[in-house]
């Protein structure tokens, strides 16, 4: 957005007043310990100036792995390869070439920079033990080269006469080497402080937090990444290229693998990310051994204990623990200050560009996600794409956002094409998204989200701030945040957010990028009936302002209320498209919604009297949820010997909530779970399975890398009798598993898998089935054999709690149903009962 820059209001940088305050003392404090070591290193006997030295040089090596580590949070256990690399640089062209140190120096750090980059490429394209194992075969590879190229390295025996470099002074090599490092480490500290506090920290944080929502607002990953590597990698060979002179010579053993995991010790113990942690752990990693020299043998194993000590009391590092508590004793600044006097944000009225799917087409493995999906987005309005669980919603949306490629198809935006592009491509040409999840950036600020999206991935000079500290994208930034209706403090962490303040902020970020088109997936979830006004009112004053909004939301009123244009799809295809009234008289959404029992062969059950048989399960006044608002409204439920019983109601009504709630997954709030007069509702899962209440949880859930066999004996591990006997009941129950026994069950099909997850269930010996979603995903010819299954299950005298979104199917089965909505039971009755009930097509496609 090209807003004129504008004066930040006086009552507004209070914190950053304070923050100066303290880099100020930071600076002082930095000045004095550089000056007390430079006059220990001129004074004291060469044995103390080596270990000074040498803490200087781990310090170096430690502020390049903190930008790696702390910043981006990529752990490498091979930086002594760097290390190594920069003091044979040196010394090979010191001693060898004739270079003067002044020269050679800068070269070694340059050339271990350089294999860093290399490193980086196919490196980072992995992540966690993989990148750590790719780094230590790294630093093997680099020792074992060095042994190897003898007439380059000196093989075994190294390099000697590596001779110091000499200031012009009267001074011993040793001395100038560690003026040099202390000087170094004190430039390096400076310049990460910048770093870390300028765009390009920022933007490492972020990848480290989100790398999915850092491409959402224009930034590239794999780039921010290799440059955190190279940097890395660079200071590690300048600390090496000073170790060659200090020794006065290079073998290969001096680089040995210990050394490694001394160099992330120094980050680990003293804080990653903190500014002043590389400085604290090499402090206690280099001076701990030799205060403990008295102890000679010993002296090893108390410094082990000693480090694990200080990881277990301090896990956030000594900077880190310290910096927190000091957090605490702070006053929290006024949330509102400063939202006074600030100018009401109006949004460019430019013309923005519309968005069009043509024909889109996704497939995963052998399942087809989306097919032939074609609509457009008209600009100033807000179209949501509804449709059933499974029905390619969010697939839509994470090809149009570029996280997905389509595997046909494509999409534009004004005309120019987008498919093919990465999603940080996508994202700077104009479209913009929120997650199901929220994904903001947890180490980072409120006002540091928003502001770094301004930036759009425009990152400028590696310690500069300028994108990022302006204060018209300061300015920008607080007022995209009120627009949104964020009330809270600027400078909170993102991580320590409430639920409505994480969605408020994320669209705030979204905005910040100046967006044609916003995408919104389930924006709603688990809001308040008050911030779903809110946020209902938000996003149409976006779509007024200019800004197409694309929206995937459950709650169908909402929808209905804010939506110009309906697209609806049903198993990856376009059913229909229209506005809300003809959608919600749309034969064909019904029937998505509501599904057909004409699938199954004979419908219309019989209901069963319900004081016939005793109450098994009863739920009364339950609450329970995942934050601060809840998701289940005091509901109340009951389930008869014999019953089966239909939950029903559209997705993120609660359903899938509360079977967790009843299988010990998800812990009550409030009110209260019996079976068979024993309370669950402090009962763990697998005490909750033992007395027979299973799951077979939404998505199958099958263990793929298992037999299908293994799979289904699983069922059986807390009562194994009997088991060959019940496995081959299973078997005759479902026979295509009998076909696929000794197969990965990752390999099966969908409608396999869950006749696999059901049979698993049996195997437990359930006095009562939990059935989730059970059709979710699933071809109708496979729907309807696995309702037969059910319904046979049924007329056996087994107990079942249905969830499925195809609600005529289930009440074609069911006893007995309730609707649940926004958390709460809005109808129950028998099947026939609720199937003509009106509050039932309510639910599933709102009101009328």
């Amino acid at each position: 957005m090209k807003n004129p820059p504008i004066a930040v209001d006086a009552a507004i940088p209070a914190p950053r007043a304070l923050s100066r305050l303290g880099s100020r003392l930071q600076l002082a404090a930095g000045l004095a310990l550089l000056a007390l070591a430079c006059g220990l290193a001129l004074t004291l006997n060469s044995y103390y100036v080596f270990v000074i030295v040498t803490i200087a040089l781990t310090a170096i090596v430690g502020i390049g792995l903190n930008v790696l580590l702390g910043l981006t949070g990529q752990v490498s256990f091979g930086h002594v390869g760097f290390y190594a690399i920069g003091a044979y640089a040196v010394a090979i062209l010191t001693t060898g070439m004739g270079w003067s140190f002044w020269l050679a120096w800068p070269a070694a750090a340059l050339i271990a920079g350089a294999f860093g980059l290399l490193l980086a490429l196919p490196a980072l394209r992995v992540k966690g033990p993989y990148l750590a194992m790719i780094t230590i075969a790294f630093s093997f590879i680099v020792q074992h080269a060095i042994v190897e190229m003898r007439g380059l390295t000196g093989g075994q025996n190294g390099i000697m006469g590596v001779t110091a470099p000499s200031l012009g002074v009267d001074l011993g090599g040793e001395r100038v080497v560690a003026l040099l490092a202390l000087f170094a480490a004190a430039l390096l500290f400076a310049a990460y402080a910048r770093l870390a506090r300028g765009t390009w920290g920022a933007a490492m944080r972020a990848v480290k937090d989100s790398e999915t929502a850092a491409e959402s607002i224009g930034l590239n990953p794999l780039v921010i990444k290799t440059v955190a590597f190279a940097v890395s990698a660079m200071l590690a060979g300048l600390a090496g290229g000073l170790f060659a002179p200090l020794s006065g010579f290079v073998t290969p053993d001096s680089f040995g693998f210990m050394q490694s995991i001394l160099f992330m010790l120094v980050v680990v113990v003293g804080g990653a990310g903190a500014t002043a942690g590389p400085l604290a752990g090499a402090l206690v990693v280099g001076l701990l051994p030799e205060l403990l020299s008295a102890l000679a043998e010993y002296r090893l194993l108390f410094f082990g204990g000693l480090l694990l000590l200080v990881l277990w009391v301090a896990p956030d590092g000594i900077v880190g623990t310290l910096r927190k508590l000091l957090q605490r004793l702070q006053s929290p600044a006024a949330p509102s200050a400063w939202r006074a006097a600030l100018p009401a944000l109006i949004l460019p009225g430019r013309q923005r560009k519309a968005l069009a799917a043509h024909e889109l087409g996704m497939t995963f493995g052998g399942v087809r996600a989306v097919s032939k999906l074609g609509f457009e987005v008209p600009v100033a309005a807000v179209t949501s794409l509804i449709g059933p669980n499974g029905a390619g919603k969010t697939t839509a949306l994470n090809m149009l956002s570029g996280f997905y490629r389509p595997t046909a198809g494509g999409f534009s935006l004004g005309g120019q094409a987008l498919q093919g592009l990465a999603a940080f491509q996508v994202a700077r040409r104009g479209i913009a998204r929120t997650y199901q999840t929220s994904q903001l950036f947890g180490t980072l600020s409120v006002e540091d989200n928003v502001a770094l999206a301004v930036c759009r991935g425009r990152l400028g000079m590696l310690l500069g701030s300028a994108r990022y500290a302006a204060p018209a994208v300061r300015q920008l930034s607080r007022q995209l945040l009120l627009y949104c209706g964020y009330q809270g403090a600027l400078d909170t962490p993102a991580a320590d957010l409430a639920h409505v303040d994480r969605r408020l902020v994320e669209i705030a970020r979204a905005l910040a990028a100046d967006p044609d088109v916003l995408l919104l997936d389930e924006p709603a979830a688990g809001l308040s009936s008050d911030d779903k006004r809110k946020l209902a009112q938000l996003l149409r004053r976006i779509a007024d302002a200019g800004v197409s909004v694309v929206l995937v939301e459950h709650d169908m009123t909402l929808v209905m209320d804010i939506s110009d244009r309906l697209v609806v799809l049903d198993a990856g295809q376009r059913l229909a498209v229209g506005t809300p009234a003809e959608i919600q008289d749309d034969p064909a959404v019904r029937q998505a919604y509501l599904g057909d029992a004409a699938m199954l062969d004979g419908s219309g059950r019989v209901a069963r009297a319900a004081a016939d048989t005793p109450e098994v399960l009863g739920v009364g006044a339950l609450v329970t949820g995942y934050g601060a608002e809840p998701v289940l409204h005091g509901i109340d439920l009951q389930v008869r010997r014999g019953e089966m019983v239909a939950l029903l109601g559209a997705n993120g009504a609660g359903k899938s909530t509360l079977m967790r709630a009843l299988a010990g997954l998800q812990r009550p709030v409030r009110g209260g779970i019996h079976f068979e007069g024993v309370d669950l509702t402090r009962l763990p899962a697998e005490a909750i399975v033992a007395r027979g209440l299973v799951l077979v949880p939404e998505g199958r859930q099958v263990f793929g890398e298992l037999s299908v066999l293994d799979n289904i004996r699983l069922g059986a591990f807390l009562d194994p009798r009997d088991m060959d006997k019940r496995v081959e009941e299973m078997l005759q129950r479902f026979p295509r598993l009998r076909e696929r026994l000794h197969q990965r069950a990752g390999l099966l099909s969908g409608g396999e898998q869950q006749m696999l997850a059901v049979a698993r269930g049996l195997m437990s010996r359930p006095r009562i089935l939990l059935l989730d979603e059970p059709s979710l995903g699933l071809a109708p010819k496979v729907i309807a054999e696995l309702f037969a299954a059910l319904d046979r299950l049924r007329s056996e005298g087994m107990t079942i709690l249905l969830v499925d979104q195809m609600a005529a199917l289930a009440l074609a089965l069911a006893d007995r149903a309730y609707v649940i909505e926004g958390g709460r039971v809005v109808a129950q009755g028998t099947a026939a009962e609720i199937a003509a009930d009106d509050a039932l097509a309510q639910a599933y496609l709102g009101a009328h």
